[in-house]
């Protein structure tokens, strides 16, 4: 089997879906330092312990937007390349075993 086509918006929409995953992931991470930087910061009265704390829930909501947006347009963009490129030389050759199915009784 040769693999001749990816759908570009189909593509798109599950690496967006994967990419904001991991920007949730890497929102709460970042979240979290940033709570321990404003307690830290509230410790030394330098900057107000809200600052760190407001970067941190904003890391929860924007991350998971900027990076679902730009997975959104780099699957595209892998897609279309993809397309055009194994027009030119050739596709993907996949070798798939048909799945096995069990002579159990249900």
């Amino acid at each position: 089997m040769i693999l001749r086509r990816i759908g570009v918006w189909s593509t798109a929409r599950i690496v967006g879906a994967i990419y904001a995953a991991l920007g949730l992931i890497f929102g709460l991470f970042f979240a979290m330092f940033s709570v321990i930087g404003g307690l830290a910061a509230a410790a030394s009265e330098d900057m107000p312990a809200m600052v760190g704390a407001l970067f941190g829930v904003g890391a929860i909501v924007f991350l998971p937007l900027l990076y679902g947006c730009f997975g959104l347009i780099g699957g595209a963009l892998s897609a279309a390349f993809y397309n055009l490129f194994s027009g030119m030389v050739g596709g993907i050759e996949l070798e798939l075993q048909p799945p096995v199915m069990s002579t159990r009784p249900l």
